[in-house]
């Protein structure tokens, strides 16, 4: 069920000419219970992680196949990882979108060539789960549930045990949960005892009340300026996955990821969506215990009036 090392390191050979290694810097706060890093993965050409992924899912098509076009649904990171590579390529590239999804991140996709099928978040789930949508002929690019999409994320996982070969735990928003896998794979290959957590918003959290019931489980899901992450539920195999992998989910407040995205600009002048301060967010919570801490800031695709809001402590 896991990414095995090989397949991260071959991932981290077919990404070398799309996403750039990405810095591990010190938070600065000293008043926080750990010693708290950032992996910030905002800072990838398209604002977010999903680069790695969408590069090594597409490098792994055969060219005759990739002439069709590609189509994936994303509520609009992988969906800009996908088109960034599209683009690259000259080939067609569809995106089925949640109507939950913002509109920074759709104008986004639009200017990398991206079509947009917009449809309702129930049916934006389904496409998830049937791997293709009515009417496109092109290959389907799964936002989490793909070795290729889980090898190349996991390459961040590498980058992290390269510059801070002491660390003691990491905390990874949790998603679809291919991020957190492909990660975790990295870390349980290579440093086995390092703790390990996933990052969950209150407001969307199926991964924690999943693994408390030991079993996939639907949550009342609420939209909020966190929609980097979060749904109703999980997807079974990615349920297993993570009981393997990981330690535990940890789960912060709406009002403590506003406080983190605050924290963020303030000290380290970093822009962070909702997605991103979540692990931070947990890890200033102390539930993931003390030590060298890293968060990974999975990206910074936030709508700037949001932002300002946020900012402004006009949302919580």
């Amino acid at each position: 069920m896991t990414v095995s090392l090989a397949a991260i390191e071959d991932a981290r050979r077919q990404i070398a000419n799309s996403a750039i290694r990405t810095p591990l810097v010190r938070l600065n706060t000293f008043d926080a219970p750990a010693e708290i890093y950032l992996k910030l993965e905002n800072l990838q050409p398209i604002g977010s992680f999903k680069m790695r992924g969408a590069a090594n899912a597409i490098a792994h098509i055969p060219k005759e196949q990739l002439e069709r076009g590609v189509l994936t649904a994303s509520a609009g990171n992988m969906a800009q990882g996908v088109a960034w590579q599209a683009r690259k390529l000259g080939i067609p590239c569809t995106v089925v979108v949640p109507d939950t999804a913002p509109e920074t991140k759709l104008y986004a996709i639009e200017r990398l060539g991206g079509l947009l099928i917009k449809v309702s978040f129930e049916r934006w789930w389904q496409t998830f789960q049937e791997r293709a949508f009515p009417g496109v002929d092109a290959t389907f690019i799964h936002a989490f549930d793909d070795p290729h999409v889980m090898a190349g994320n996991g390459t961040i996982g590498l980058e992290i045990l390269e510059d801070l070969p002491d660390v003691d735990a990491v905390l990874i928003p949790w998603g679809g949960g291919g991020l957190t896998c492909g990660i975790a794979s990295a870390l349980r290959a290579k440093k086995p005892n390092c703790r390990i957590y996933a990052a969950e918003v209150a407001t969307a959290a199926p991964l924690s009340a999943s693994l408390a019931k030991g079993d996939v489980q639907v949550v009342d899901y609420q939209p909020s300026f966190v929609d980097g992450i979060g749904s109703k539920t999980v997807f079974p195999q990615m349920l297993e996955r993570a009981r393997e992998l990981i330690d535990s989910a940890l789960v912060a407040q709406l009002v403590e990821v506003a406080a983190a995205v605050r924290l963020l600009a303030e000290r380290n002048r970093v822009i962070a969506e909702g997605a991103g301060a979540c692990p931070v967010a947990c890890a200033l919570t102390g539930k993931a215990g003390s030590g060298k801490i890293v968060c990974v800031v999975s990206g910074g695709n936030i709508d700037l009036k949001k932002l300002c809001a946020i900012l402004k402590e006009e949302v919580s």
